[in-house]
């Protein structure tokens, strides 16, 4: 699967031409073939031009360009590049309805034109034309943008100032409740049919010190997390250390990865197996290096794959201890292919594993504030762009983070995602509108950069979040069956009072 989409990458990249500058080639994409008049009011301007000018740096213009044949090779209304950008701009600002994207374009080239009425358009069209947007271009726009985040990395935001981490975890989504999507992503079977929505089950890589969503790997609830992982593992490179929960952890990974992929591993124990700080060889308080053999196959592994690892591995195990207020774990055991404890000391492998909560808050970033907890289009095809598109926009925001840290010193982890974004959507507007005055529109940029920077997160150690919600919800009775069965219900589900008796004295 992974080799068509590499040989299909390859050969859109042949089909695409980068010698036409995007701007320049926008106005004929954009409408058609208006009359010249019309056009040299035009101008060369994006319609959704204030996030080109602050991310358009990033993308290959060779990725938007049309095509010399196929669905992408007509002028249309919304080309591939408006598109693009529209569709940005709505992940960017959730809650954002596809009419409004249409009216947005229409208002633009009213604006722009001068005459005449706006060409008029509808959401179907916008829709059809964000599945003409190829999954392909959109991978490699998303690898594109994490790949140079990960290129800006300063050296001492490595860990231990020289090895990269990647963090692993998974999470689950949901989408609108038709039958292709259910086919494909399936309910839980402990809800009934009609009752509950589609989940999909995301495994994500993530950097640890730029934060950038590097690669996914997505499948439904019949498949583990673990096995979505391993088709992310050529995504590493030789060096790293990966980063996870114990969901992760297993023989087959932790020697996988040594052994195929030259990463090494830090991750929680399996709650499977007990860790028995007696035997092996003591290497500091708590720190003992200990030897497993090769367990027996499993059925996510061929018997070719399975062959090929080790009969035996070494391994270390670490306690943690936890005494933070609010957690509920007070003791974690460590497991990692780290072995010198004189290069990788005990202490730095556990603040290291503190630092995976990080994963955590960047599924919270891209779930809550760019709302890809529920999503919204109806058919698989879609569902697939608009995951795609939900990556892209959160790594343009990571990458104004980490412009605004660096340019002002500050640590990116101190920088907020929520107030990055509130910041772009407030000042992309004033950006646009000084395209004419290059050197004023650098100075914007800058302030909107400075203001970013100068709001950092409040450190607070040893903060107490308990996961618990302060605000009731309504009482409405919950969907049992589909709703067309379930015939008329009272308003609200308040159980019966009965009236205190009194007594006549």
């Amino acid at each position: 699967m992974e080799l068509a989409r590499l040989e299909k990458a390859e050969e859109l990249e042949k089909s695409m031409s980068s010698k036409t500058p995007f701007f320049k080639a926008f106005g004929p994409l954009l409408f058609g073939r208006p009359a010249e008049r019309t056009m040299a009011k035009l101008g060369c301007v994006n319609s959704l031009q204030e996030l080109y000018e602050i991310f358009g740096h990033l993308l290959p213009e060779r990725l938007l360009a049309p095509t010399d044949k196929g669905v992408n090779s007509r002028e249309r209304l919304f080309s591939t590049q408006v598109t693009f950008w529209a569709f940005a701009a709505q992940i960017l600002s959730p809650g954002t309805a596809c009419l409004e994207i249409v009216r947005r374009v229409e208002a633009w080239w009213q604006e722009r034109a001068g005459t005449g009425a706006a060409p008029r358009s509808s959401t179907s069209a916008y829709c059809q034309a964000r599945a003409r947007l190829e999954p392909t271009a959109l991978e490699l726009i998303r690898a594109e943008i994490a790949w140079s985040l990960e290129r800006n990395v300063l050296g001492e935001e490595h860990w231990l100032g020289g090895r990269p981490v990647k963090i692993v975890d998974g999470t689950g989504i949901s989408m609108p409740d038709t039958p292709a999507n259910q086919e494909l992503w399936p309910q839980s079977s402990e809800q009934e049919a009609g009752c509950g929505f589609p989940a999909m089950k995301l495994v994500g890589l993530f950097s640890l010190a730029s934060g950038a969503l590097l690669a996914t790997a997505t499948g439904n609830k019949h498949g583990h997390e673990s096995t979505l992982f391993r088709t992310l593992w050529g995504k590493l490179q030789k060096g790293d250390i990966v980063l996870a929960d114990r969901g992760f952890s297993s023989y087959a990974t932790l020697a996988g990865l040594q052994q195929q992929r030259g990463v090494d591993s830090v991750m929680r124990l399996h709650q499977m197996r007990k860790a028995d700080f007696r035997s092996g060889r003591r290497l500091g308080p708590e720190d003992r290096l200990v030897i497993w053999q090769k367990p027996k196959r499993t059925d996510a592994w061929s018997e070719s794959e399975f062959a090929a690892l080790p009969e035996a591995l070494s391994l270390r195990l670490i306690r943690l201890r936890v005494a933070a207020p609010g957690f509920r774990t007070k003791s974690v055991v460590l497991v990692t292919t780290l072995l010198d404890p004189v290069a990788y000391p005990a202490e730095q492998l556990r603040e290291l594993y503190g630092q995976r909560w990080q994963v955590e808050l960047h599924f919270q970033q891209i779930k809550t504030h760019l709302a890809m907890d529920v999503l919204r289009c109806k058919s698989p095809e879609l569902i697939e762009r608009e995951v795609l598109m939900h990556q892209i926009a959160y790594n343009l925001v990571r990458s104004l983070m980490q412009r605004s840290a660096h340019g002002h010193h500050v640590p990116l982890s101190r920088l907020s995602f929520k107030g990055a974004l509130d910041t772009l959507r407030h000042w992309s507007t004033l950006i646009a509108a000084a395209e004419s005055t290059p050197r004023q529109q650098q100075k914007l940029i800058e302030q909107m950069l400075a203001l970013i920077a100068g709001n950092p997160v409040p450190e607070r150690p040893g903060r107490s979040e308990p996961r618990a919600k302060k605000r009731r919800g309504k009482n409405y009775q919950l969907l049992t069956k589909p709703r067309h069965e379930m015939g008329n219900l009272p308003r609200r589900n308040r159980p019966k009072t009965k009236q205190p008796k009194t007594s006549l004295t």
